[in-house]
């Protein structure tokens, strides 16, 4: 095969330079493969007109192969990939070395001002020579580098200290997730970020920050923590039962540290025969979203509940389904879409809507997916506004239309992720940061020394005060101040008599006599002054 090849090549004809001018043709031969893997070979009527006396019926078989089994499946996810350089071998490279140099090196002479210069260097000067030394021995009949048994000696190997150019990822883009023991399958593999490293270790090197000036002691907080989880420490009721002001999540977690619920990520595959009890489990997911959904064809839900494409979170309770998000990520465009989202309805209010969210939020967080987008009906927004959703879209339009389904009539939301967030232990984290800066309050109030005296207003407790003592007003009082001639304004005047009627309508029920006297009242005293032409009619 092409890698087995290449790696032959660079032992036999470079094993025996320095390591630095190894290394410079180690990373020739890593670009020649990439290049391999992501060429597009020509037709075979391209081919036929390039060169009319060559019998194509081999190339042609080679490229249906390549066509099905590499290219192909570039864009249809439910197809295998296979890398170029690990499935063909001397014939295919024999039939396209010539024209893909020639192709190659007048693509780097084209691009060689975008290059810096280390990597100008690089490909300009040592690239043609390298391509020049492999095509001797592609088409040499006698080459060592294409047997079987070529440096097969491990102690051999490694005395030449040459590993292998290129190591290829697995081709399966999708990691189980497991949420308890329980899970049908389980992997250890994990999801890299954009930079090469581990999503893990790049948040944990963003939290490597300079602590700010005037930050709490680091002993302090590790003081108030052993604190505030000490039972012996913290008197008062008990707390291991739900209180009226528990997060929504608290139950559901708390059922699924007792085994009483499970999360399991379950699709269809196309590529070996589905476990049965995943197919029973999918089977309940679509009748669950069929029931809770009724305004979405039956039809729908199941094609994209078994689409190999989509994959969906279940809820499982005794054994059985009582919800689940259905979704399909876009991990090219950085994105997943949420398509369906339900609990059953008799499961309804118990926090599992909240804790299948957070669920799904940590396992693309561990696949490095850091966006959702769905389109929420009325019924829907108020549930994805208080799992962090908005109308506000972070992903640029460009990078999801065309990706994402429409539905009329429903609004689009999205939600980003933060890595550094566990969302499964999200409230139990802000519950005990209120509690840790209860305890610094306390801590700090504690410490100030200077005591003032308290109010003296209230010594001798609080009074009630007489009614009789608070100051009303009546027609009566004012009568008493018409003839006081308290009224210097028409304002004055027309303001507490307003206020009498607003109080009888206030303080009395509509259907009493106050109320309706009120309202005679004011009507009278309207109609009055429009006709002395005090208030414009």
């Amino acid at each position: 095969i092409f890698l087995k090849g290449v790696n032959n090549f660079v032992q036999y004809k470079f094993s025996h330079l320095p390591a630095k001018e190894r290394q410079t043709i180690l990373e020739l031969a890593k670009m020649f493969l990439n290049r391999i893997n992501y060429w597009h070979l020509e037709t075979p009527s391209q081919r036929r007109q390039r060169s009319p006396t060559e019998d194509i019926a081999a190339y042609k078989v080679n490229y249906t192969r390549w066509l099905c089994y590499c290219n192909v499946p570039q864009f249809c996810d439910s197809l295998h990939r296979y890398e170029t350089t690990q499935v063909f071998g001397r014939t295919l490279l024999r039939s396209v070395f010539t024209v893909m140099r020639r192709q190659l090196l007048e693509q780097a002479r084209q691009e060689k001002d975008k290059l810096p210069q280390e990597k100008r260097t690089l490909i300009l000067t040592h690239f043609p020579k390298f391509l020049s030394m492999l095509e001797e021995e592609v088409y040499s009949l006698n080459s060592p580098i294409w047997d079987e048994d070529f440096m097969s000696s491990s102690s051999r190997a490694s005395e030449l200290g040459i590993q292998a150019v290129i190591t290829n990822p697995p081709v399966s883009r999708t990691i189980p997730y497991v949420a308890s023991p329980s899970s049908v399958d389980q992997s250890n593999s994990g999801s890299l970020s954009p930079s090469g490293k581990p999503a893990l270790e790049s948040s944990l090197e963003e939290s490597k920050r300079p602590r700010a000036v005037g930050d709490i002691p680091i002993e302090l907080i590790n003081e108030v923590m052993s604190t505030i989880t000490d039972p012996a420490a913290m008197l008062g009721p008990e707390t291991s039962f739900l209180s009226a002001i528990s997060a929504r999540d608290e139950a559901a977690r708390l059922e699924e540290r007792r085994g009483v619920i499970e999360f399991h990520v379950v699709g269809n595959s196309l590529n070996q025969k589905p476990n049965k009890k995943i197919m029973i489990w999918l089977v309940g997911l679509q009748n669950v979203f069929s029931h809770q959904l009724p305004r979405m064809p039956k039809e729908y839900i199941t094609r994209l509940v078994f689409d190999p494409k989509h994959k969906t979170l279940a809820l499982i309770k005794d054994g059985r389904v009582i919800g689940g998000i259905c979704f399909r990520m876009f991990p090219s465009q950085g994105f997943t879409e949420i398509v369906f989202c339900a609990v059953t309805s008799n499961e309804q209010v118990k926090g599992y809507g909240t804790h299948l969210m957070n669920h799904l939020k940590e396992y693309h967080i561990k696949h490095n997916v850091l966006n959702f987008l769905t389109y929420a009906d009325e019924y829907a927004i108020g549930y994805f506004k208080k799992q962090g959703f908005s109308k506000d879209i972070k992903v640029p339009k460009a990078r999801y239309v065309g990706y994402i389904k429409d539905y009329e009539g429903a609004t689009l939301m999205g939600c980003e992720l933060n890595p550094r967030i566990p969302y499964t232990e999200f409230s139990v984290i802000i519950k005990k940061q209120k509690e840790i800066i209860k305890k610094m309050i306390e801590r700090k109030q504690a410490q100030i020394r200077k005591v003032y005296p308290g109010l003296s207003c209230f010594k001798e407790g609080v009074r009630q005060i007489p009614i009789e003592s608070i100051p009303g007003i009546n027609l009566k009082t004012m009568s008493e101040r018409v003839k006081n001639k308290y009224y210097v304004t028409k304002k004055l005047f027309m303001a507490d008599l307003q206020r009498i009627f607003t109080n009888c309508r206030e303080y009395n029920p509509p259907e009493s006599e106050y109320f309706k006297c009120a309202n005679i009242l004011e009507k009278f005293f309207y109609t009055k002054i429009k006709e002395a032409g005090l208030i414009d009619k």
